[in-house]
């Protein structure tokens, strides 16, 4: 048998609000306002979190992690994907690469951008040329005080090969 391949689609979105941190690829970003959310509203590693999820067929991020559970109050999203990332390698699985868009007015992300390449690949446990982040401005989307993310993964599972 050859490689089995996944591919998983993650998606989210927050507000920005006053009096919070704004977390982003699992980096503390100096910015004025920062993301509402149950946890800390990290938008990038909870589409991260979902893609790896939805390729492995596991659900989602509220599926392990609820809304309604006191425990995620404030959470820092690095658990969420950290958890993600041990299912997907109990189930022989390898990230081959990630694709994310980052839709949002501020901050800009190119300056950040390759310290969140490298953050993601540090918590996905692979190198940060498997790893791309794209900043688009939300013209159109009614939305500029939303940070919206959009993200793809691409996993694969070597087969076992019989005599």
């Amino acid at each position: 048998m050859g490689a089995e391949i996944r591919v998983g689609a993650g998606w989210d979105s927050h507000e920005f609000a006053p009096g919070r941190p704004l977390w982003l690829g699992g980096l503390k970003i100096e910015h004025p306002l920062g993301l509402a959310g149950h946890s800390d509203g990290d938008v990038l590693l909870h589409a991260v979190c979902d893609a790896l999820l939805g390729a492995i067929g596991a659900g989602d991020i509220g599926t392990h992690f609820s809304p309604n559970e006191a425990q995620w109050k404030g959470a820092a999203s690095e658990r969420f994907v950290r958890h993600a990332v041990q299912l997907i390698h109990r189930g022989g699985w390898r990230l081959v690469n990630l694709d994310a868009n980052l839709i949002l007015n501020q901050p800009k992300i190119q300056p950040l951008q390759a310290q969140l390449r490298e953050s993601v690949a540090v918590l996905l446990g692979t190198t940060s040329d498997r790893i791309s982040i794209k900043a688009k401005s939300p013209e159109g989307l009614n939305a500029p005080n939303t940070a919206i993310a959009q993200v793809t993964v691409l996993l694969q599972r070597e087969g076992t090969h019989e005599a």
